[in-house]
């Protein structure tokens, strides 16, 4: 098992360190592994070497056997980068995590030592396998992800590229700054380099497949995450990936099997769950839906849309009363209030008999919405309305939301 030593102040996060290498075992030492994973990307994007399940991954892949990982980091810095961590995501289930201030190691009494293992202190592309951030090329990269604006995150990745144009890794991160400003052009032709430089690197086709992602093709996309599957077959978000992309091109059944590969490696892995149970729903299998966004909400509770996708798929099987219940906890835990799934809640009202209630909250929130969205909303809540109302007799007071609806279809 490995150790994780997050909380108190970092000298004695050290100090702990150096007490626990000392133990016997061979180690990798990590300090300020916090570091590894900057977070300032906008627009979605995320450098696949900036995540922690791939990085972390890697370099549990990377270890001679018997080998282990003691590694310090500072707590609200690694939650914020990488909650994964403290959510026992991916390779992070084989790590113990160790609260300083709460936890004591009342086994280990040796006083400070020199290390007994690599010891490196991290920050981007500074954790092993990976070279060492003193080469020149990739403290120039670590500081173009560790700074907020992405223009100079491109600067910074454009002068890596020309001090270093053999370098995969710098073209990647050129791919994925040039991503963030939407320059689909220059990533792609950075792509190309960083692949024809290294073309056995899964990173390197991981980003190529949500390149294709981003540009909406799907046949593409399926195709660099199977190849970023088959170069590094435990990290699970090649294998999430691949199976959302299957889903879109209707293979239902090869996007579950490519869902059970990811969560063979990321067990506690909900959004995976999530995508099974969407899939699961699509094919009605209703009842392995219900169990799947359960366990959503059993390993995280605060996923909004999990109570919706729950919500949903209890309605199509008929179960409107804790329907209504999923998607009225799912409401009041949507900070953003999702419009598309109000005007579901009040569709679940309606469902449950509770005409007035249906009618006031879909009005409201359909009428909040722009002029496209709307009429979407519209189509939507008057196909569910009436299916509602023609198969339940007990519901004909509710053909007046019907009516309404259609009439306000005409305008």
């Amino acid at each position: 098992m490995h150790i994780l030593i997050v909380g108190g102040a970092r000298a004695d996060r050290v100090r702990r360190c150096r007490q626990v290498a000392a133990s016997g075992s061979p180690i990798v030492r990590l300090d300020d592994l916090e570091r590894a994973f900057p977070d300032h990307q906008v627009g979605g994007t995320r450098f696949v070497l900036t995540q922690s399940i791939y990085v972390m991954q890697a370099l549990v892949d990377s270890l001679p056997t018997g080998a282990r990982i003691v590694a310090t980091a500072d707590r609200a810095m690694l939650e914020r980068n990488a909650p994964e961590a403290f959510e026992r995501r991916g390779p992070w289930r084989f790590f113990e995590l160790v609260e300083l201030s709460t936890t004591p190691l009342s086994n280990i009494t040796t006083d400070d030592t020199e290390d007994a293992g690599g010891t490196f202190s991290c920050s981007p592309f500074a954790v092993p396998p990976v070279v060492p951030s003193d080469v020149p090329v990739l403290k120039l990269l670590g500081e173009a992800f560790e700074i907020t604006p992405a223009e100079d995150r491109l600067a910074r990745c454009r002068h890596a590229v020309a001090l270093e144009p053999a370098s995969a890794l710098a073209w990647l991160a050129l791919a994925s700054a040039s991503r963030e400003v939407d320059d689909m052009a220059s990533a792609r032709d950075a792509l190309d380099r960083a692949m024809s430089i290294a073309p056995g690197w899964a990173a390197a086709h991981y980003e190529h497949g949500k390149f294709w992602l981003a540009r909406d093709d799907m046949a593409r996309a399926r195709d660099a995450f199977q190849r970023a599957a088959d170069l590094m077959p435990t990290f699970s978000p090649a294998f999430s990936n691949l199976g959302a992309t299957l889903g879109e091109l209707d293979e239902p059944e090869a996007a579950l099997d490519a869902f059970a590969r990811a969560l063979a490696h990321d067990p506690r892995g909900f959004p995976i769950i999530n995508n099974i149970g969407v899939t699961t729903r699509e094919m009605g299998r209703l009842d392995e839906s219900e169990a799947a966004f359960r366990r959503v909400l059993e390993l995280e509770p605060s996923f909004v849309f999990g109570y919706y996708n729950l919500g949903h798929t209890l309605f199509l099987a008929g179960k409107y009363a804790e329907a209504l219940a999923a998607y009225e906890e799912g409401r009041r835990r949507d900070p953003e209030g999702n419009r598309r799934q109000g005007c579901r809640l009040a569709m679940m009202r309606l469902a449950n008999g509770d005409v007035d209630g249906a009618e006031r909250d879909f009005w409201r929130i359909a009428n909040e919405a722009p002029a496209p969205e709307r009429e979407d909303l519209l189509l939507e809540a008057f196909e569910v309305a009436q299916a509602l109302v023609n198969a339940h007799p007990g519901l004909a007071a509710g053909q007046r939301l019907v009516d309404r609806i259609a009439e306000a279809l005409k305008v």
